[in-house]
């Protein structure tokens, strides 16, 4: 993958992330969104140390690498420099790894920054998704104690009319006022007299 195809990457991964897992379950897309973020800032901070630790790739060091020229085959004193063959190839060599890295770091750098500015971003989101869940919470709780309130209270209504039926004191129980019978026409026998 090229540079920008890493880049491009880590955008549409952590776009999907949010789109699936928001259609998934979206009365937490508030986390969701806090995830993406952090999803973003560890694809960008894995590219970075993945360009770090493989500097002389040519997708980010485009430059030709240094040779060194070959002392070992001047007339006459070639021989005495074969010695310094091997060594002039260790200096060219390190000098050929401090030049990608010179060229890699900056594309690490530019991943490292847009994991950071990630990171930066996610406190804030955190905090606000911190606040949503508090408040969806407080909310729930408040519902589940109206709904507990309703089951006491029906519990005791049922109580009582259990307390009726069994004294044989049903005959002059009312229903309470929001629960009123309508008559209902008779029908059979009854109906036809």
């Amino acid at each position: 993958m090229s540079r920008d195809e890493l880049s491009t990457l880590s955008w549409v991964v952590a776009t999907v992330f949010a789109l699936a897992v928001g259609v998934w379950r979206p009365r937490r897309l508030h986390w969701t969104v806090l995830g993406a973020v952090l999803l973003f800032a560890a694809l960008n901070a894995g590219a970075g140390i993945y360009i770090l630790n493989h500097v002389g790739d040519p997708r980010w060091s485009p430059g030709e690498p240094l040779s060194a020229p070959s002392l070992s085959g001047t007339p006459m004193v070639g021989q005495f420099l074969g010695a310094l063959d091997s060594a002039l190839n260790e200096v060219v060599g390190g000098v050929n790894q401090f030049l990608a890295f010179k060229q890699a770091l900056p594309v690490a750098l530019n991943f490292l920054a847009a994991s950071g500015w990630a990171l930066l971003l996610s406190f804030p989101l955190g905090i606000l998704a911190t606040v949503i869940s508090y408040v969806m919470d407080r909310r729930r709780m408040a519902d589940f104690e109206k709904y507990r309130a309703t089951v006491d209270l029906l519990k005791d209504e049922l109580e009582e009319v259990k307390r009726q039926i069994s004294t044989g004191n049903s005959v002059g129980t009312a229903l309470p006022p929001g629960d009123e019978v309508t008559d209902v026409p008779q029908t059979g026998a009854q109906g036809l007299m």
